[in-house]
């Protein structure tokens, strides 16, 4: 018995802290989506094809560190959406905006399925997921609102639409470690 329980703070440990990681690397990215990314179309480019990439290394990152692909689906096939994604605008961005911005948006709603999923599994293991729940379901919407806009007259520069949907991101990672830790210490008090 003590050793699940180590075993599961040590788990959730890990978790927290890639919560963290995850919130410290989207704040980071907005911050320079809303500066550097608004002086030069190159770097917003190289923004718009690093976010999938970025988000598709973590989640590859995270299955591998809890049980391997074969253990977790939803995070393997989120990792291979979100690198099929990050080529696709790679190649789009030479094309059209729009398509740019529907691939986001395609890209939000599969990986914002997929989160809810982990954020529902994770919750019978760690508890305090919620904000994880809340941010899949929330991403999914975006991604059709990402589509209705790519259908708009006028288009908005993708990067200024993507921004504000990065930071509601980290916010939600830097919540959901916050609530995991606080659960994490309140278990370790009264066991």
């Amino acid at each position: 018995m003590t050793k699940d329980i180590t075993t599961s703070r040590a788990g959730a440990g890990a978790l927290v802290r890639y919560y963290l990681l995850r919130a410290v690397v989207a704040a980071a990215w907005v911050a320079a989506a809303f500066t550097l990314g608004t002086s030069s179309a190159v770097v917003a480019g190289l923004l718009l094809v690093l976010y999938p990439a970025w988000d598709a290394f973590a989640n590859a990152r995270d299955a591998s560190a809890n049980g391997g692909f074969r253990a977790n689906v939803p995070q393997a096939l989120n990792a291979v959406v979100s690198a099929a994604v990050a080529l696709g605008v790679l190649a789009a961005l030479r094309l059209d905006p729009r398509l740019v911005l529907v691939l986001f948006g395609v890209w939000a709603v599969l990986s914002g399925l997929l989160q809810l999923a982990v954020g529902l599994r994770r919750w019978r293991t760690y508890g305090a997921q919620w904000a994880m729940v809340l941010s899949g379901a929330q991403s999914a919407l975006a991604g059709g609102f990402f589509v209705s806009r790519a259908a708009a007259p006028a288009v908005a520069p993708v990067l200024a639409v993507v921004a504000p949907y990065a930071a509601f991101g980290a916010f939600y990672f830097l919540l959901s470690a916050i609530l995991l830790a606080l659960k994490t210490r309140r278990r370790a008090e009264t066991a």
